[in-house]
């Protein structure tokens, strides 16, 4: 029996966290590495399990725009690189491109989600038409036949026709297709914020509670009544 408190009543146990999640995140060539690093940097500040899959042309991206040479945590994600011992092998689990055998290939393998971020038109194209020519694409057509949560952050522009139908397919199939289009109401001040906008919005997909500002109700200034939401009064 708990040992009663001086005001008669039984200590409670304390009442448990969100339970960690098991994430897939694919890396292809479109331009946006700082969208992956920072939904990594997200999930592993959660406590969450990462397994990582990056495309060549995924990995010239990273070297491109961020300089990003080792898919290590201390150049994916610097502000984690203290608790590198911690994280990798344990939390954060890298996977050859080339290796279709490996075990985000399976179905077998339970997860709570994955995200292609960003998605470039060609991973968008072999992930609609169920190629699994390499781990990334193979990946999310597990995910797919498995009834599991896939998200595609394309982030190409303008779209072509095939785009377009490749997105339906993909839809169909039951992902989702959310672009990397960041919302402006909340007044961005920084290229930070809008990154976090979308990141946000990826954690909101798969379930994942977070503190980036990606809310309506985030707005610094109240809406008053009377006048358009945005705009100035007339």
């Amino acid at each position: 029996m708990p040992k009663p408190q001086p005001n008669g009543r039984h200590a409670r146990p304390p009442v448990p966290g969100p339970a960690p999640k098991r994430v897939v995140v694919g890396i292809s060539g479109a331009s946006g590495a700082v969208y992956a690093t920072r939904l990594l940097e997200q999930l592993l500040l959660g406590g969450h399990e990462v397994h990582l899959v990056v495309t060549e042309y995924g990995r010239r991206l990273l070297s491109d725009e961020l300089e990003i040479s080792k898919l290590e945590l201390a150049q994916l994600v610097p502000s984690l690189a203290g608790e590198a011992e911690d994280i990798e092998n344990r939390r954060l689990f890298v996977h050859p491109h080339k290796d279709v055998g490996a075990v985000i290939a399976s179905g077998s393998f339970i997860h709570d989600g994955m995200v292609v971020i960003p998605c470039s038109s060609t991973a968008l194209g072999y992930i609609a038409t169920g190629s699994g020519s390499n781990l990334l694409g193979r990946a999310a057509m597990v995910t797919l036949k498995e009834r599991r949560k896939l998200i595609l952050v394309h982030r190409e522009s303008p779209l072509s026709y095939i785009d377009i139908k490749n997105m339906e397919a993909v839809t169909l199939a039951g992902g989702i297709i959310a672009p990397a289009n960041p919302g402006f109401y909340l007044g961005p001040a920084k290229i930070d914020d809008l990154v976090d906008f979308v990141v946000g919005k990826c954690l909101d997909l798969l379930d994942i509670p977070h503190d980036l500002k990606t809310r309506w109700a985030d707005r610094a200034k109240p809406y008053a009544p009377g006048r358009t939401p945005g705009r100035d009064a007339d």
